[in-house]
Protein backbone atom coordinates (compact mmCIF):
# COMPACT_ATOMS: atom_id res chain seq x y z
CA UNK A 1 0.00 0.00 0.00
CA UNK A 2 1.34 3.82 -0.96
CA UNK A 3 2.10 5.77 1.67
CA UNK A 4 -0.59 9.08 1.97
CA UNK A 5 1.15 12.22 0.89
CA UNK A 6 -1.08 15.70 1.75
CA UNK A 7 -0.53 18.47 0.04
CA UNK A 8 -2.00 21.63 -1.99
CA UNK A 9 -3.62 22.09 -5.69
CA UNK A 10 -4.74 24.89 -7.49
CA UNK A 11 -7.72 24.98 -9.54
CA UNK A 12 -9.19 27.34 -11.56
CA UNK A 13 -12.33 29.15 -10.67
CA UNK A 14 -14.40 25.99 -12.78
CA UNK A 15 -12.39 23.47 -10.65
CA UNK A 16 -10.69 22.51 -13.54
CA UNK A 17 -6.59 22.20 -14.51
CA UNK A 18 -5.06 22.15 -17.84
CA UNK A 19 -2.15 20.62 -17.64
CA UNK A 20 -0.28 20.54 -21.32
CA UNK A 21 -3.47 21.88 -22.86
CA UNK A 22 -5.36 18.77 -21.71
CA UNK A 23 -8.40 20.05 -19.02
CA UNK A 24 -9.68 18.05 -16.78
CA UNK A 25 -12.54 18.63 -14.22
CA UNK A 26 -12.62 18.07 -10.70
CA UNK A 27 -14.98 18.35 -7.99
CA UNK A 28 -14.13 19.51 -4.30
CA UNK A 29 -14.22 16.89 -2.41
CA UNK A 30 -13.61 13.88 -5.51
CA UNK A 31 -11.97 10.79 -5.40
CA UNK A 32 -9.67 11.30 -9.22
CA UNK A 33 -7.53 8.07 -10.66
CA UNK A 34 -5.88 8.07 -13.89
CA UNK A 35 -4.18 4.97 -15.37
CA UNK A 36 -0.50 6.38 -15.97
CA UNK A 37 2.56 6.32 -14.42
CA UNK A 38 3.12 9.50 -12.77
CA UNK A 39 5.97 12.07 -15.00
CA UNK A 40 6.68 15.26 -13.07
CA UNK A 41 5.12 18.24 -15.79
CA UNK A 42 4.60 15.16 -17.37
CA UNK A 43 1.57 12.87 -17.00
CA UNK A 44 -0.71 12.37 -13.96
CA UNK A 45 -1.90 14.86 -11.70
CA UNK A 46 0.32 17.85 -9.80
CA UNK A 47 0.67 19.21 -6.80
CA UNK A 48 2.65 20.74 -4.14
CA UNK A 49 3.50 19.84 -0.69
CA UNK A 50 3.95 23.62 0.40
CA UNK A 51 0.99 25.82 -0.22
CA UNK A 52 3.23 28.67 -1.45
CA UNK A 53 4.54 26.76 -4.11
CA UNK A 54 1.76 26.61 -5.76
CA UNK A 55 1.96 29.90 -7.10
CA UNK A 56 4.95 29.17 -8.66
CA UNK A 57 2.91 27.69 -11.51
CA UNK A 58 -0.55 29.77 -10.81
CA UNK A 59 -1.07 33.31 -10.68
CA UNK A 60 -2.02 34.16 -6.55
CA UNK A 61 -5.33 35.25 -7.81
CA UNK A 62 -8.49 34.94 -5.25
CA UNK A 63 -10.48 33.66 -8.17
CA UNK A 64 -8.93 30.67 -8.25
CA UNK A 65 -9.67 27.91 -6.07
CA UNK A 66 -6.94 26.20 -3.46
CA UNK A 67 -7.13 22.87 -2.47
CA UNK A 68 -6.32 20.45 0.46
CA UNK A 69 -5.47 17.22 -1.40
CA UNK A 70 -3.94 13.64 -0.88
CA UNK A 71 -1.75 11.78 -3.13
CA UNK A 72 -2.52 7.78 -1.96
CA UNK A 73 -0.85 6.20 -5.29
CA UNK A 74 1.98 6.06 -7.04
CA UNK A 75 4.18 9.75 -6.38
CA UNK A 76 6.93 11.21 -8.06
CA UNK A 77 8.63 14.29 -6.49
CA UNK A 78 10.95 16.43 -8.02
CA UNK A 79 12.26 20.28 -6.64
CA UNK A 80 8.84 21.85 -5.25
CA UNK A 81 6.15 19.34 -7.57
CA UNK A 82 4.54 16.58 -7.39
CA UNK A 83 2.75 14.08 -9.41
CA UNK A 84 0.56 11.12 -8.42
CA UNK A 85 -1.93 8.66 -10.53
CA UNK A 86 -4.37 8.98 -7.35
CA UNK A 87 -5.65 12.10 -5.98
CA UNK A 88 -7.86 12.92 -3.07
CA UNK A 89 -9.43 16.35 -3.36
CA UNK A 90 -10.31 16.94 0.63
CA UNK A 91 -11.38 20.62 0.67
CA UNK A 92 -11.03 23.53 -0.23
CA UNK A 93 -8.71 26.18 2.06
CA UNK A 94 -11.19 29.52 1.98
CA UNK A 95 -8.54 32.89 0.89
CA UNK A 96 -8.18 33.96 4.23
CA UNK A 97 -7.09 30.77 6.39
CA UNK A 98 -4.86 30.21 3.05
CA UNK A 99 -3.29 33.90 3.28
CA UNK A 100 -2.15 32.58 7.13
CA UNK A 101 -0.54 29.72 5.18
CA UNK A 102 2.05 31.33 2.52
CA UNK A 103 2.80 34.19 5.03
CA UNK A 104 4.53 34.34 8.49
CA UNK A 105 3.04 37.95 8.69
CA UNK A 106 -0.29 38.64 9.67
CA UNK A 107 -2.63 40.42 8.50
CA UNK A 108 -1.29 40.04 4.67
CA UNK A 109 -3.14 40.10 1.40
CA UNK A 110 -0.16 39.20 -0.27
CA UNK A 111 2.38 36.14 -0.78
CA UNK A 112 5.55 34.85 1.18
CA UNK A 113 5.64 38.08 3.68
CA UNK A 114 7.24 37.61 6.98
CA UNK A 115 6.16 41.36 7.76
CA UNK A 116 2.34 42.44 8.60
CA UNK A 117 -0.14 43.68 6.61
CA UNK A 118 1.23 43.44 3.23
CA UNK A 119 -0.44 43.45 0.17
CA UNK A 120 2.13 42.96 -2.58
CA UNK A 121 4.69 39.72 -1.96
CA UNK A 122 7.95 38.44 -0.96
CA UNK A 123 8.40 41.34 2.08
CA UNK A 124 10.06 41.28 5.55
CA UNK A 125 8.57 44.72 6.17
CA UNK A 126 5.11 45.97 6.97
CA UNK A 127 2.51 47.47 4.89
CA UNK A 128 4.14 47.27 1.92
CA UNK A 129 2.05 47.36 -1.63
CA UNK A 130 5.07 46.43 -3.46
CA UNK A 131 7.29 43.07 -3.51
CA UNK A 132 10.33 42.34 -1.89
CA UNK A 133 11.07 45.16 0.49
CA UNK A 134 12.76 45.12 3.93
CA UNK A 135 11.00 48.55 4.37
CA UNK A 136 7.93 49.55 5.25
CA UNK A 137 4.88 51.20 3.44
CA UNK A 138 6.67 51.16 0.17
CA UNK A 139 4.50 51.00 -3.09
CA UNK A 140 7.63 49.96 -5.51
CA UNK A 141 9.96 47.16 -4.93
CA UNK A 142 12.89 46.08 -3.53
CA UNK A 143 12.89 48.87 -1.22
CA UNK A 144 14.99 48.66 2.35
CA UNK A 145 14.09 52.54 3.22
CA UNK A 146 10.48 53.33 3.87
CA UNK A 147 7.60 55.25 2.06
CA UNK A 148 9.33 54.82 -1.59
CA UNK A 149 6.98 54.25 -4.60
CA UNK A 150 9.96 54.05 -6.56
CA UNK A 151 12.00 50.67 -6.57
CA UNK A 152 15.82 49.97 -5.04
CA UNK A 153 16.08 52.71 -2.72
CA UNK A 154 17.51 52.35 0.52
CA UNK A 155 16.79 55.83 1.58
CA UNK A 156 12.82 57.20 2.36
CA UNK A 157 9.84 58.69 1.00
CA UNK A 158 11.87 58.24 -2.74
CA UNK A 159 9.87 58.11 -5.95
CA UNK A 160 12.69 57.48 -8.12
CA UNK A 161 14.83 54.51 -7.95
CA UNK A 162 17.92 53.70 -6.36
CA UNK A 163 18.64 56.12 -4.17
CA UNK A 164 20.29 55.96 -0.76
CA UNK A 165 19.16 59.48 0.24
CA UNK A 166 15.52 60.90 1.22
CA UNK A 167 12.69 62.70 -0.81
CA UNK A 168 14.01 62.04 -4.18
CA UNK A 169 12.35 62.02 -7.78
CA UNK A 170 15.30 61.65 -9.51
CA UNK A 171 17.85 58.17 -9.31
CA UNK A 172 20.29 57.28 -7.67
CA UNK A 173 20.68 60.01 -5.55
CA UNK A 174 22.50 59.79 -2.38
CA UNK A 175 21.56 63.21 -1.41
CA UNK A 176 17.79 63.92 -0.48
CA UNK A 177 15.19 65.87 -2.01
CA UNK A 178 16.30 65.85 -5.33
CA UNK A 179 14.40 65.75 -9.06
CA UNK A 180 17.55 64.97 -10.86
CA UNK A 181 19.87 61.94 -11.37
CA UNK A 182 22.55 60.96 -9.79
CA UNK A 183 23.24 63.89 -7.13
CA UNK A 184 25.75 63.60 -4.13
CA UNK A 185 23.98 66.83 -2.45
CA UNK A 186 20.59 68.13 -1.75
CA UNK A 187 17.76 69.82 -3.52
CA UNK A 188 19.34 69.67 -7.13
CA UNK A 189 16.79 69.96 -9.73
CA UNK A 190 19.48 68.53 -12.34
CA UNK A 191 21.76 65.91 -12.58
CA UNK A 192 24.86 64.74 -11.39
CA UNK A 193 25.28 67.55 -8.56
CA UNK A 194 27.95 67.13 -5.39
CA UNK A 195 26.32 70.80 -3.96
CA UNK A 196 23.01 71.72 -2.94
CA UNK A 197 20.27 73.46 -4.05
CA UNK A 198 21.47 73.88 -8.03
CA UNK A 199 19.42 74.31 -10.65
CA UNK A 200 22.10 72.89 -13.43
CA UNK A 201 24.02 70.22 -14.09
CA UNK A 202 27.86 69.04 -12.33
CA UNK A 203 27.62 71.33 -9.78
CA UNK A 204 30.01 71.22 -6.46
CA UNK A 205 28.76 74.74 -5.33
CA UNK A 206 25.82 75.78 -4.43
CA UNK A 207 22.43 77.87 -5.33
CA UNK A 208 24.12 77.68 -9.38
CA UNK A 209 22.07 77.74 -12.40
CA UNK A 210 24.87 77.51 -14.92
CA UNK A 211 27.03 74.66 -15.34
CA UNK A 212 30.61 75.27 -14.12
CA UNK A 213 33.62 74.95 -16.02
CA UNK A 214 36.35 72.54 -14.54
CA UNK A 215 39.88 72.60 -13.87
CA UNK A 216 41.94 70.32 -16.79
CA UNK A 217 46.04 70.05 -15.63
CA UNK A 218 45.72 71.51 -12.70
CA UNK A 219 44.74 74.90 -14.49
CA UNK A 220 40.99 76.27 -15.22
CA UNK A 221 39.69 75.60 -18.69
CA UNK A 222 36.76 76.83 -20.53
CA UNK A 223 35.50 73.20 -20.88
CA UNK A 224 32.17 71.90 -18.47
CA UNK A 225 32.18 68.60 -17.43
CA UNK A 226 29.45 67.80 -20.42
CA UNK A 227 32.00 68.99 -22.64
CA UNK A 228 34.74 66.41 -21.69
CA UNK A 229 32.29 63.53 -21.48
CA UNK A 230 30.93 64.25 -25.05
CA UNK A 231 34.70 64.90 -26.50
CA UNK A 232 36.72 62.75 -29.08
CA UNK A 233 39.46 63.04 -26.54
CA UNK A 234 37.57 61.23 -23.71
CA UNK A 235 36.35 58.75 -26.22
CA UNK A 236 39.97 57.42 -27.36
CA UNK A 237 41.31 57.44 -23.59
CA UNK A 238 38.45 55.13 -22.87
CA UNK A 239 40.04 52.90 -25.00
CA UNK A 240 42.77 51.91 -23.12
CA UNK A 241 43.00 48.20 -22.18
CA UNK A 242 43.52 46.90 -18.86
CA UNK A 243 44.66 42.93 -18.18
CA UNK A 244 46.56 42.69 -21.65
CA UNK A 245 49.04 39.99 -21.52
CA UNK A 246 52.35 39.87 -23.52
CA UNK A 247 55.05 37.16 -24.76
CA UNK A 248 58.33 38.02 -23.52
CA UNK A 249 61.13 35.43 -24.76
CA UNK A 250 63.28 33.32 -23.06
CA UNK A 251 66.21 35.35 -24.67
CA UNK A 252 64.58 38.75 -23.60
CA UNK A 253 63.59 37.68 -20.24
CA UNK A 254 65.52 39.53 -16.60
CA UNK A 255 67.29 37.45 -14.14
CA UNK A 256 64.39 38.16 -11.99
CA UNK A 257 61.86 37.07 -14.76
CA UNK A 258 63.61 33.74 -15.18
CA UNK A 259 63.59 33.32 -11.24
CA UNK A 260 59.97 33.72 -11.07
CA UNK A 261 58.60 31.96 -13.79
CA UNK A 262 61.12 28.74 -13.68
CA UNK A 263 59.04 26.96 -16.61
CA UNK A 264 60.42 29.52 -19.30
CA UNK A 265 63.31 27.12 -19.57
CA UNK A 266 60.75 24.50 -21.03
CA UNK A 267 58.44 26.58 -22.60
CA UNK A 268 60.84 29.22 -24.45
CA UNK A 269 59.33 32.19 -22.19
CA UNK A 270 56.01 33.28 -20.63
CA UNK A 271 53.10 35.74 -20.70
CA UNK A 272 53.26 38.64 -19.41
CA UNK A 273 50.46 40.19 -17.76
CA UNK A 274 51.46 44.49 -18.73
CA UNK A 275 50.52 46.90 -15.82
CA UNK A 276 48.33 50.33 -16.17
CA UNK A 277 50.98 52.50 -17.91
CA UNK A 278 52.29 49.86 -20.17
CA UNK A 279 49.28 49.37 -21.41
CA UNK A 280 48.65 52.62 -21.89
CA UNK A 281 52.04 52.84 -23.78
CA UNK A 282 50.73 50.12 -26.45
CA UNK A 283 47.58 52.33 -26.55
CA UNK A 284 49.36 55.80 -27.28
CA UNK A 285 51.41 53.47 -30.15
CA UNK A 286 48.65 52.45 -31.98
CA UNK A 287 47.20 55.91 -32.76
CA UNK A 288 47.42 57.72 -35.65
CA UNK A 289 48.95 61.58 -35.61
CA UNK A 290 45.47 63.03 -35.71
CA UNK A 291 44.21 61.01 -33.11
CA UNK A 292 46.94 62.17 -30.91
CA UNK A 293 46.57 65.88 -31.79
CA UNK A 294 42.79 65.60 -30.65
CA UNK A 295 44.55 64.24 -26.75
CA UNK A 296 47.11 67.01 -27.27
CA UNK A 297 44.45 69.65 -28.07
CA UNK A 298 42.72 69.21 -24.73
CA UNK A 299 42.62 72.93 -23.04
CA UNK A 300 45.62 73.22 -20.68
CA UNK A 301 47.32 70.15 -21.62
CA UNK A 302 50.80 69.48 -20.01
CA UNK A 303 53.04 66.74 -21.07
CA UNK A 304 54.61 66.48 -18.02
CA UNK A 305 51.07 65.41 -16.09
CA UNK A 306 50.08 63.38 -18.52
CA UNK A 307 53.27 61.12 -18.24
CA UNK A 308 52.99 61.12 -14.26
CA UNK A 309 49.26 60.17 -14.81
CA UNK A 310 49.20 58.03 -17.76
CA UNK A 311 52.51 56.95 -18.05
CA UNK A 312 52.92 58.12 -21.71
CA UNK A 313 55.87 60.57 -23.17
CA UNK A 314 54.39 62.11 -25.94
CA UNK A 315 58.14 62.76 -27.27
CA UNK A 316 59.04 59.33 -27.13
CA UNK A 317 59.32 57.54 -30.58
Amino acid sequence: MNEIIKGFKVFNPDWTCSPNGNTKQYTCPGKFEEDVTPVRCGQGMHFCKVAADCFHYYDFNPDNHVAEVAAYGEVVEEGDKCATNKLEIIREIPWAELLEMVNTGKGCAGLCNSGNRNSGDWNSGNRNSGDWNSGNRNSGDRNSGNRNSGDRNSGDWNSGDWNSGDRNSGNRNSGNRNSGDRNSGNRNSGNRNSGDWNNTNFSNGCFNTVEPTIHLFNKPSSWTYRDWLNSEARYLMNQIQGDILEWVYLSDMTDEEKAAHPEAETTGGYLKELDNSECAVIWWRSLNQRQKNVIMAIPNFDKAIFKEITGIDVDAD
